[in-house]
């Protein structure tokens, strides 16, 4: 994933999202106490005329036995006798498992840390309607520790791949101006944090999948070592569908517990950058990574179809891959597809300020353009390369899901070169960004004063102001890629990450048009450049 990345008008429309958007959460369904029922932390139940929450798992527990006990008393108009969505328990504790997509994929990556100085919360998708439009959403990201195991610790990291922010995850409290249904949380509840708005995007949203991400680029350490050995995988494997599938959670904050978070996420994807080096220098690499990969891919599903087994419901299999034919030879696609619901391939970051004297290139170009200054393997840093050598390695088309970023990659001090576009010329260093060198989210890019280019062969979007170069996706660009995601018969599109899209969802919104046909998507686009050009 990336590498880390009012007018009066205006305020009285925010407001017509929030009281819609909070319509559509439907009181949880609470039922008569049972004591041969098994309750779950969020679930509701009425005895003695009263209404009850349970804290964590809970079950012969008859509330209000125990002032210290598992069940909590709470305001009558939180649920709603014998209605509300029920899922698959007798409350909405546990959300139920997420109807089948049919058509094409449209993911995208919620970052753990945008709740902070970015301020994007899961409230902001909802605002924006962009709740409405995903198959799919990845929670990014979660952690395998020195011990080979999933886990959750709130540390900041230190360079050693051994931080965390369970806080952040689930035992931080939202307000109501901050919550997806408009209800704060309490202090009590087993579940706050992102993962509780994650329950309740998802009990809005029944079709909705969630998925925990592993990895990324900063915790992708312990992959190689425990991907190693049958022990290793076992263990490893174990480990993060009891924490994140069965939601039992270390209790910390007066959060968490046993399936605290059971039912939040409905899978697992897997961001190992990457198997055989090429990530962060400290991570470990094995010289089995290739074949590691693989095995570790067949362990995830065969405890995954246990579950599915044990449970009744399916669990998805996912992972974010190096779209780079560097990355892609360090691994044996046709072998670890065969175990994938889908994959998502990083079709972004071909180049970037990394190389901080240049030359600029595109950072997310469809096509490979003859005169770009690259050799080797770089040349075949595009989408359509990057796909074509996946098909080519015997991955169905339809598992393949082609990456969309909302952020732009740039340079400063760009000479202007022949064509005064700044295209492929040296540069001084990487572009001002507002969180980091060289990256800057759409909805800053958008508002910038530079000239607009677009590559006739590659398609891809750049602007060049005399000084800074920067190549992002815009709507047009994105709409481009569709195009190509329906005539290779592609799975979908997937993007990273919503907090660089604009507050009004454009990017996201545009992404969904992939599942829509050809011809409907051009009438859509041709109704709305009307509507924003009355005059042509």
């Amino acid at each position: 994933m990336s590498k880390l990345s009012l007018t009066l008008s205006a305020l009285f429309g925010g407001a017509g999202l929030l009281l819609s958007s909070a319509a559509a959460f439907a009181a949880p369904a609470c039922n008569a106490w049972s004591n041969a029922q098994t309750y779950n932390g969020g679930d509701y139940a009425l005895y003695a005329n009263k209404t009850w929450r349970a804290k964590w798992w809970t079950q012969n527990n008859q509330p209000g036995a125990d002032q210290w006990g598992p069940w909590e008393e709470r305001p009558a108009s939180e649920c709603t006798p014998g209605g509300g969505d029920p899922g698959p328990g007798p409350g909405t504790g546990v959300p139920p498992e997420p109807t089948p997509t049919v058509g094409r994929h449209v993911g995208s990556y919620f970052a753990q840390w945008s709740i902070y100085g970015r301020n994007y919360k899961l409230r902001n998708l909802v605002d924006a309607g962009g709740d409405k439009k995903l198959t799919f959403l990845n929670y990014a990201f979660g952690n395998v520790y020195a011990d080979g195991k999933c886990g959750m610790v709130t540390r900041a990291e230190n360079g050693n791949g051994d931080g965390g922010d369970a806080w952040a995850d689930y035992q931080k409290s939202f307000g109501a101006n901050e919550s997806v249904d408009g209800k704060a949380d309490s202090w009590s509840d087993p579940l706050r944090g992102n993962f509780n708005q994650l329950r309740k995007l998802k009990l809005a949203n029944p079709s909705l999948k969630v998925l925990i991400s592993l990895g990324g680029w900063t915790w992708s350490k312990n992959f190689g070592k425990f991907a190693a050995t049958d022990a290793g995988r076992k263990t490893m494997v174990a480990s993060c569908i009891d924490l994140y599938l069965k939601g039992n959670l270390p209790v910390g904050e007066n959060a968490g517990g046993a399936g605290a978070a059971k039912g939040v996420f409905d899978g697992i994807d897997i961001d190992w950058e990457y198997p055989g080096g090429g990530g962060l220098p400290s991570n470990s690499v094995d010289p089995n990574d290739k074949q590691n990969f693989t095995l570790l891919m067949a362990e995830f599903r065969s405890q995954l179809d246990a579950l599915t087994a044990q449970n009744k419901r399916r669990y998805y299999l996912t992972a974010a891959i190096g779209s780079g034919v560097d990355k892609i030879r360090q691994t044996e696609p046709a072998k670890y597809a065969a175990y994938m619901d889908w994959i998502n391939v990083m079709t972004y970051d071909f180049n970037g300020g990394w190389d901080a004297k240049g030359p600029t290139n595109f950072q997310s170009n469809l096509f490979r353009d003859p005169a770009a200054p690259v050799t080797g393997d770089r040349v075949y840093y595009n989408v359509n390369d990057s796909i074509q050598t996946l098909v080519t390695a015997g991955v169905p088309k339809a598992k393949l899901n082609v990456g969309i970023p909302f952020y732009g990659r740039g340079w400063t001090g760009v000479a202007a070169g022949p064509k005064a576009d700044g295209l492929y010329q040296v540069a001084t260093g990487a572009g001002k960004g507002t969180y980091e060198a060289g990256i800057e989210d759409y909805k800053v890019l958008k508002t910038r004063s530079a000239k607009q280019f677009v590559h006739p062969v590659s398609k891809q979007l750049w602007t060049y102001d005399g000084n800074e170069f920067w190549s992002y996706d815009d709507p047009a660009t994105i709409r481009t890629k569709l195009d190509y995601v329906r005539q290779q018969q592609l799975g979908g599109v997937f993007s990273w990450s919503l907090d660089g899209d604009d507050a009004q969802g454009t990017l996201l919104k545009t992404t969904s048009e992939v599942r829509q046909d050809a011809a409907a998507a051009k009438k859509k686009a041709a109704a709305k450049a009307s509507v924003a050009s009355p005059l042509k």
